[in-house]
């Protein structure tokens, strides 16, 4: 009987360590738009890792560190009305691809370990596809996550950042 109890136990022990394990998963979102637009004309637009002029919640862009156009540069983004700052690392440009990658590094958003890539593709004569995604985690971990910081809250503030942003790239660029 003993051992019937311990291994009841263990199992039990395990499980709800796996299930644990499991409740603080990466979180992937992805926003499309089409421009009507060149390509080259949209990535003009977004394609500078020093200006983020082109999304409306950024006051903002200062690079902080690195060259903008070079893998390791830093910069702050300021959000407007006393939004707080963004402190982001860029990981990877290719401007003949039209496709910036990105990290943040510290935040006033509801997110850690995000990661992020924007790119621009050709739809066709005078139209753009433009793709924002990003994979990132709730800022608390803790099972739930406090209100403000859980999955819902991660998933509502990026998800409005990208469609405001890809939004007015749209106004902005046609």
């Amino acid at each position: 009987m003993n051992k019937l109890m311990t291994a009841v136990f263990v199992s039990t022990f395990f499980m709800a360590a796996q299930s644990t394990a499991a409740i603080d998963e990466t979180i992937r979102l992805k926003e499309t738009i089409e421009i009507n637009a060149p390509a080259d004309k949209v990535w003009a637009k977004i394609g500078s890792f020093a200006d983020m002029s082109w999304h409306p919640a950024i006051a903002k862009t200062e690079i902080t560190g690195g060259k903008a156009a070079e893998v390791g540069a830093t910069r702050v983004l300021s959000i407007k009305d006393n939004g707080g700052n963004v402190n982001e690392v860029l990981t990877a440009i290719d401007a003949a691809g039209m496709t910036m990658k990105y990290e943040i590094t510290e935040s006033v958003l509801p997110v850690r370990d995000y990661g992020a890539t924007l790119k621009v593709e050709s739809a066709g004569e005078g139209k753009s596809l433009v793709t924002w995604r990003a994979m990132f985690k709730r800022k608390d971990p803790a099972n739930p996550g406090a209100k403000g910081q859980d999955d819902a809250a991660a998933k509502e503030a990026i998800g409005g950042i990208f469609k405001s942003g890809l939004e007015n790239l749209k106004k902005i660029s046609e």
